[in-house]
């Protein structure tokens, strides 16, 4: 559930932010012709990123890896393009009756389109890739993660409503094309620095090596190298611009300073001024919402469990067999060993006795879904390390899902016995 909730934020938060400062400026730059062709971008960068989406998941396709750096030139032009627009025919309200407003709005819908269509085709394919155990889209399993999902663009949609509301309210007019611009700026020097990554590649004629360093490269290597290492910068600095107009907003709303003749004026007035002060204090809230989950949330999601160290039993190589004792693993906690075959590859395995009952569950250290990533324990619980879920200790042992892989084992003689052949047939897992 969180890995999704903080995936889907962080892949839209930008997006969502730019796109609605720009709708808000151009309506409020030329009204309905500014609002229409705004709404068509955005329409049309959404039906194109379903179109991609459905396309990548019925055949597979997968892109090249410059398709990214073509949407950054893109997005670096239509970007640079709307900045000088917006000096030569964006600083007056509702001045956009001519031809100079009428591009400024069509570039500047084609924008929002093309910032739709580099980060929704990815957040769409999401629900398609959760790990459902192969219980299906009705399980528990997959509407956990659903819930993050569609909890992250709830969030975003509800952020983006009172954000358009603040950009449509505030006072004067031109806070809204500086904050927007300042977005666009900020991140067209993410794309102009990932814009040159594909080229430098390539100029073998430089004879320049694949490696980012200074030496090879001097400004071109260090700048591409600070936009690849913090891309999240970008998202913040647009963050702090969305929570800039949110106290903006609130202020103007502290302060009545129309006039007005009666007093069902001024209880129009106050109530005016308390609905910018709630989508202010909304935007905020959410902003620090959103802000948790990329730092908080996110760091505890991402954050590596490192497996228990494997204890100790003794082989007997006559009988062919490792015999661990069973008063060491019947406290109910999970047990783990190790054992290195004659190839060097270390075999392991996991042991934990199952409450209320005399047996064990016994399973090499890895399953079918998710590899040899093995199993730790928390809260008494056993749990996935790769894709997070919890086991059913009383379905340890029992094939199928995320259970650990079987392990055949006998009790002898106070002792759990497992074989060496079953141990070396479990090579091939953990190659």
């Amino acid at each position: 559930m969180f890995k999704y909730l903080w995936m889907v934020t962080q892949d839209l938060f930008l997006t969502v932010t730019l796109t609605t400062l720009m709708h808000a400026f151009l309506y409020r730059l030329s009204g309905r012709r500014g609002r229409m062709l705004s709404r068509l971008g955005l329409a049309l960068g959404t039906l194109a990123s379903f179109i991609l989406a459905a396309v990548k998941y019925n055949t597979k396709l997968i892109i090249s890896s410059h398709w990214n750096h073509y949407i950054y030139a893109v997005v670096l032009v239509l970007t640079l393009c709307t900045l000088l627009l917006t000096i030569l025919f964006g600083r007056k309200e509702n001045a956009g009756t001519g031809a100079g407003a009428l591009l400024l709005c069509t570039v500047g819908a084609l924008l929002s389109g093309v910032h739709i269509f580099y980060a929704l085709p990815g957040v769409l394919l999401y629900p398609f890739s959760f790990n459902t155990m192969g219980q299906g889209y009705l399980s528990s399993y997959y509407l956990v993660r659903m819930a993050g999902w569609l909890g992250a663009l709830v969030l975003l949609l509800v952020y983006s409503r009172l954000l358009h509301g603040c950009a449509m309210s505030i006072k004067p007019y031109g806070t809204v094309p500086v904050l927007l611009n300042a977005g666009l700026l900020s991140f067209a020097f993410y794309c102009f620095g990932r814009y040159f990554v594909p080229w430098v590649n390539r100029a073998k004629w430089l004879k320049w090596s694949i490696r980012y360093t200074d030496a090879e490269y001097g400004w071109i290597g260090s700048y591409m190298m600070f936009t690849a290492n913090h891309a999240m910068l970008y998202l913040w600095i647009v963050a702090v611009l969305a929570a800039l107009l949110a106290i903006l907003t609130f202020r103007q709303g502290m302060i009545i300073r129309e006039p007005y003749d009666n007093p069902a004026q001024l209880r129009k007035l106050k109530a005016r001024n308390r609905h910018w002060r709630r989508m202010a204090g909304g935007i905020l809230s959410l902003v620090l919402i959103c802000t948790v989950i990329l730092t908080v949330v996110k760091t505890n999601d991402t954050r590596q469990v490192e497996l228990s160290a494997p204890e100790t039993y003794t082989v007997d190589e006559a009988a062919g067999v490792i015999l661990v004792p069973m008063e060491n693993v019947s406290d109910e906690h999970l047990h783990r060993f190790e054992y290195r075959t004659d190839k060097n590859i270390n075999v392991r395995w996991i042991v934990v006795k199952k409450p209320g009952s005399a047996s064990f569950g016994v399973g090499l250290d890895a399953c079918e879904v998710c590899g040899n990533a093995g199993y730790y324990e928390r809260n008494g619980q056993i749990i996935c390390k790769r894709c997070d879920v919890v086991m059913n200790i009383n379905t340890i042992g029992f094939k199928g899902g995320c259970n650990p892989i079987p392990l055949p084992y006998e009790v002898m003689n106070g002792n759990l016995a497992f074989k060496l052949s079953d141990l070396i047939a479990g090579e091939k897992e953990f190659r």
